[in-house]
């Protein structure tokens, strides 16, 4: 804790269930398939846009960060990746993202159970901050938005457990989180910010490998997130490479 983590006020852990030793002995490792789906991207908040975005310009959004993500996972590392680009924050044409996490779930159950080679799940998002706060450190030369990994612990200081909330995965989830900021901060130091723990699920219990990313923010720019897609990739690749 404040090492490597961020707890919300709504929630609470334990050391236990943040033992170093368990969270980073688990194997992450990915072998690499020739023709099957491996990873996944989406994004639950598809609206999102930065600083210098040009309105309709779908590569400008997170979409097209993710874009780039996928592009890197395959062109560069061999991973076979499917990147959904459906809107699940927009009802009616309108911006609604209360219930987006419900929205991306019923569109990716079926597709995770006809995809069984998928094992990794990446929720790739954009934070949001005041508008005079910049999210951004200098890698290899080039302005690159920071990153924060989000975990949900499907717990609440005054209810307890969320049983309407299940997530089997949840050492798992933390497990990947923390070995993705470990690998970060001895390869990119800064570049990751602590990994915030937060109450609820954000659907990380579809897999064991679910990752919720939050990539700079809306003051960063279009350039900068795309920078940091290529620290994220070595990052992951990293962690899963065998």
């Amino acid at each position: 804790m404040n090492h490597f983590f961020i707890l919300d006020p709504n929630t609470e852990t334990s050391a236990q269930q943040l033992n170093a030793a368990t969270l980073l002995g688990e194997d992450l490792t990915l072998r690499k398939e020739k023709a099957e789906p491996q990873i996944l991207i989406y994004h639950s908040h598809s609206q999102e846009t930065f600083a210098d975005s040009r309105e309709g310009k779908t590569e400008d959004t997170i979409v097209g960060v993710g874009d780039y993500l996928a592009q890197l996972l395959t062109e560069n590392y061999g991973y076979q990746v499917m990147h959904v680009t459906e809107a699940f924050d927009l009802a009616g044409g309108e911006l609604d993202r209360s219930k987006a996490y419900d929205y991306a779930r019923a569109w990716l159950e079926p597709v995770l159970e006809e995809n069984p080679s998928i094992q990794i799940l990446i929720d790739l998002h954009r934070d949001g901050v005041p508008e005079d706060r910049h999210l951004v450190t200098e890698i290899n030369g080039k302005p690159t938005a920071q990153i924060m990994f989000y975990n949900g612990l499907s717990h609440t200081i005054n209810s307890g457990d969320l049983s309407y909330l299940p997530n089997p995965y949840i050492q798992d989830n933390l497990a990947f989180s923390l070995q993705m900021q470990l690998a970060s901060e001895r390869m990119y130091p800064g570049f990751a910010r602590h990994i915030y723990l937060r109450a609820y699920r954000y659907n990380l219990h579809l897999l064991p490998k679910s990752l919720l990313i939050e990539a700079g923010a809306q003051t960063n720019t279009v350039e900068e997130m795309k920078n940091a897609m290529e620290v994220v990739a070595d990052t992951l690749c990293e962690v899963i490479l065998e």
